[in-house]
Order: C-alpha cells, then structure tokens, then sequence
C-alpha cells in the first residue's frame, strides 16, 4: 500500500496492473450477464404454459 503500483507499458498504453484486473473483471462479468439466463425466466415461462392449459 505504500509503494506505487506497477504499470503496464505496451505501446502507446501505459495502465497501472490493479486497473487492468478491475477492467477484465468487469468485462468478464458482462460477459457473464450476457451468457448466463435470467433468474426465474424458467418459472415464469413454466406459469405460462399452466395458464394457457387452463383456459
């Protein structure tokens, strides 16, 4: 904590290491949100089909 964090120079791009964990991290997790389904979509579609039976 009381030493500066190390930097990653490549190019034209000088990010500091933390930053660029926190930046794949939050990358991974929309990634994440785009590929994992929606909690309760199946219970939602299941009440559906019973309510179209009903009719």
């Amino acid at each position: 904590m009381n030493q500066p964090a190390p930097y990653l120079h490549w190019g034209f791009i000088l990010i500091s290491l933390p930053n660029l964990g926190l930046i794949a991290f939050m990358i991974l997790l929309f990634v994440l949100a785009l590929l994992l389904p929606f909690p309760g979509r199946k219970r939602r579609e299941r009440s559906y089909r019973e309510g179209d039976r009903e009719r």
